[in-house]
């Protein structure tokens, strides 16, 4: 193994919180949490409609941003985001592009999300930056 994938593999994003709160205004308001080994924990707000596809959206925006603000030269659009009933368990798929890039290549993430599908929508967000962030192209 090269050293820098070493290195990147230790430091990989884990999922450490999630919280969801639906707001009386009828919004949402998305809290995630990551932690690095090297980097420590950074947290990501979003706000959104408090629907079923905006709770999901809204998860994938909080990820998004705590991601950013662990990786700041990684930068993501959300494409779409969806959960499906597929063989018997809730499953979210997130589709997202890699800013300044039209065009350019999809990430896709899932999570086998049981109940809980905006947590499942932040976690398919890291599945699916998982080998951007961990092994980045080398100069």
């Amino acid at each position: 193994m090269h050293p820098s994938s070493a290195q990147a593999s230790r430091d990989r994003p884990r999922f450490s919180r999630f919280r969801l709160d639906r707001l009386p205004n009828g919004r949402c308001r998305a809290r995630v949490t990551l932690s690095w080994s090297e980097r420590g924990r950074v947290t990501g707000d979003a706000e959104g409609m408090a629907s079923p596809s905006g709770e999901l959206r809204c998860a994938v925006q909080a990820c998004l941003q705590a991601l950013a603000q662990g990786v700041p030269d990684a930068a993501f659009d959300v494409l779409g985001v969806k959960a499906i009933r597929a063989f018997d368990a809730n499953v979210v798929i997130v589709s997202l592009g890699i800013r300044g890039l039209v065009g350019g290549p999809r990430l896709v993430g899932s999570y086998l999300a049981g109940e809980n599908l905006a947590r499942g929508a932040a976690l398919a967000v890291l599945n699916a930056v998982n080998r951007v962030i961990t092994n980045p192209r080398e100069s």
